[in-house]
């Protein structure tokens, strides 16, 4: 993991320089994928070739399923492919996990580790982002010097997060309406057929899961959700 952690989170001019990076191919993501481990099909790398050559940005491993041992394993596995790709990769919840394998973008939600302690655990490095659901927690996420992106959802009730109120298009309007110099993301239950009514809301960058976990055709489905969105 040492060997990990080394090559993903630090460069040769030093972890300032690679932080600046990581937040610049942040800035230019467009297309965020959240995938569970796949472990009833055992193709997650397969998978994850396909969405990625298809244009995916950021692919995040969150399966709530996985012991410790079993996403140390995976994770490591998700790194390679995405560094091949030069894509970015995320570790969901697990300040530990980051630590361990030198994740370049770590997410949390509201009721996770508070954004700063999650910055002193693991330095200036990592791009961190936040969950929000509501006008004031993106706002507090916008004005949080830690926060590097934030996430604005569930726009439709997903069985990802299950008991999440659905906050629908409007919350989506009052975010873009407010200018956030944050780069952030929609998410929940976002697919190709809700993907207009998405941008025409106001959003740029997306979250997707079942949009492409569940495609017959990862690659495919990966490509013509990137290319409807703006140019990163």
């Amino acid at each position: 993991m040492a060997t990990l952690a080394a090559v993903t989170t630090t460069s040769s001019t030093g972890p300032a320089t690679a932080g600046a990076d990581l937040r610049t191919r942040l800035r230019a993501a467009r297309l965020y994928l959240c995938t569970d481990a796949r472990e009833d099909r055992g193709d997650l790398e397969d998978f994850l070739h396909a969405v990625l050559a298809g244009g995916v940005d950021v692919v995040q491993l969150r399966d709530k399923t996985l012991d410790v041992a079993r996403e140390l394993e995976l994770q490591e596995l998700v790194a390679r492919v995405a560094t091949e790709h030069g894509a970015l990769w995320a570790v969901n919840d697990r300040a530990d996990v980051a630590s361990l394998t030198g994740a370049p973008v770590v997410h949390t939600g509201q009721r996770d580790l508070p954004v700063a302690a999650v910055r002193t655990l693991l330095g200036p490095g990592p791009v961190l982002g936040r969950s929000t659901h509501s006008a004031a927690q993106a706002s507090a996420a916008d004005a949080d010097p830690d926060v590097d992106y934030f996430c604005v959802g569930p726009l439709w009730a997903t069985p990802t997060k299950p008991g999440r109120a659905a906050v629908g298009l409007e919350l989506l309007r009052e975010v873009a309406a407010a200018r956030p110099s944050t780069p952030w993301f929609a998410i929940g239950g976002i697919d190709a057929e809700r993907l207009d009514a998405v941008l025409d809301a106001g959003a740029e960058r997306i979250v997707v899961v079942r949009a492409l976990t569940q495609a017959t055709d990862p690659e495919r489905a990966a490509r013509e959700l990137r290319e409807r969105l703006p140019a990163g």
